[in-house]
């Protein structure tokens, strides 16, 4: 049957000589594999093209879709989403490689999850139009907020006592627990702050050094280490290492 569905482009494959396997993320299924065949052709066939494709894009799709089938076809497609910065700007770019590639790691199965559809939609808008400090900042905002749609978001009861938080449970305590799995101030404290934080404007405010900024990043993939499993190493952390200020 054919459908109309929004979908996120989170990553491609070559497949054979001229087609691509197309990851999606779509509003309406979820998690889908797509094939598209001869996309790669010097001679097209077809009025999808390799743009429309590209990592990070939201696109307007019109979709063969059947529960039986592990692949699904895109009958044609056009960009929901003109992007001002995502694709010329070096640093907005890697920050939305970084993004989605933490999503594609939390999503294991191809279920339907329309509110986190519509939050990566709201993150990439955001990003394309962001000034440096809350691009800079965006990764910690995405990885802390994005927990919520997977049932670990952290407990923001920061205050001048419960001031280390303890990864394995997901909230701030008084005390150091027995593992070492914890964060202490001041870190703890931006932590609060970007939980705290509900729009991009408020990522102005939390003024971070690159390597904080890093180390921020570290701490929240080994939580994220603790809660999706198997969550493995990730790909884009070097390039976000050297682009973040």
């Amino acid at each position: 049957m054919l459908h109309q569905t929004k979908g996120i482009i989170i990553r491609t494959v070559k497949y054979g000589e001229t087609s691509l396997i197309v990851s999606a993320f779509t509003e309406l299924f979820g998690t889908q594999q797509y094939i598209v065949n001869g996309i790669r052709s010097a001679k097209k066939s077809h009025d999808i093209s390799a743009a429309h494709l590209q990592i990070g894009n939201i696109l307007e799709m019109t979709v063969y879709h059947n529960d039986r089938d592990n692949l699904q076809r895109i009958k044609e497609c056009k960009q929901a989403v003109h992007y001002d910065g995502i694709f010329v700007d070096v640093t907005k770019n890697t920050v939305m490689l970084f993004m989605v590639e933490v999503l594609q790691k939390c999503l294991k199965e191809p279920d339907p999850h329309p509110e986190l559809f519509y939050f990566m939609e709201d993150i990439l808008k955001g990003l394309d139009q962001s000034n440096s400090f809350q691009t800079a900042n965006l990764p910690l905002f995405f990885m802390l907020h994005l927990s919520h749609f997977f049932g670990f978001r952290m407990m923001d009861n920061f205050d001048e006592v419960r001031n280390i938080l303890d990864l394995r449970e997901g909230k701030f305590v008084e005390y150091m627990p027995i593992h070492q799995q914890v964060i202490t101030y001041p870190y703890s404290a931006y932590i609060s702050q970007f939980l705290k934080a509900l729009q991009f404007n408020d990522l102005d405010q939390i003024k971070l050094n690159r390597q904080m900024r890093f180390d921020l990043i570290n701490y929240c993939i080994d939580y994220y280490g603790l809660h999706i499993q198997p969550f493995g190493i990730m790909k884009t952390l070097p390039i976000i290492r050297t682009i973040l200020e």
